[in-house]
């Protein structure tokens, strides 16, 4: 594993250990040459995915790119990053359990959805401003009433 601090190859495992849902195991590596430490994960992957984008066009399924755009929904909110990590890891194996190469993005953006209207409000509300194109502040103030109609 390359070292994210100064590239070096030479990386050694310390510690290993499941996480908390089993679905994968979290390593802590240190860099023989920086002496940086960092984790990585190691999961299952059991089939490769496609996003049919709006446009048409078809790319890769990108677990990072996925797990980053929560991320950013979630910023400065105090929110345990274990849910979050089960939370993806459950996207994903919904995904992968469909049986379907190709997968629209608007399915993986209401799987957020659903997950974040679970874990904090105020990241739901962040992340459906993007997914679903807010333009103006009208649309934040109709998204909120509809979502406190829902309750």
């Amino acid at each position: 594993m390359r070292c994210p601090y100064c590239t070096n190859d030479d990386t050694q495992v310390k510690d290993s250990r499941s996480t908390e849902d089993g679905s994968s195991i979290r390593r802590r590596r240190i860099c023989s040459a920086c002496g940086g430490r960092f984790t990585t994960f190691e999961r299952v992957q059991l089939r490769e995915l496609r996003v049919a984008k709006k446009s048409g066009k078809k790319v890769l399924f990108d677990r990072d790119k996925l797990a980053k755009s929560i991320d950013t929904a979630t910023r400065k909110r105090d929110v345990d990053p274990e849910k979050l990590e089960r939370m993806i890891s459950g996207i994903v194996r919904q995904l992968e359990s469909k049986g379907e190469g190709d997968i629209k993005s608007d399915e993986i953006g209401k799987l957020v959805m659903d997950g974040l209207k679970q874990i904090d409000e105020v990241a739901y509300v962040r992340f459906a401003s993007v997914y679903q194109d807010f333009q103006e502040a009208k649309d934040f103030e109709g998204f909120l009433s509809k979502m406190e109609e829902d309750e």
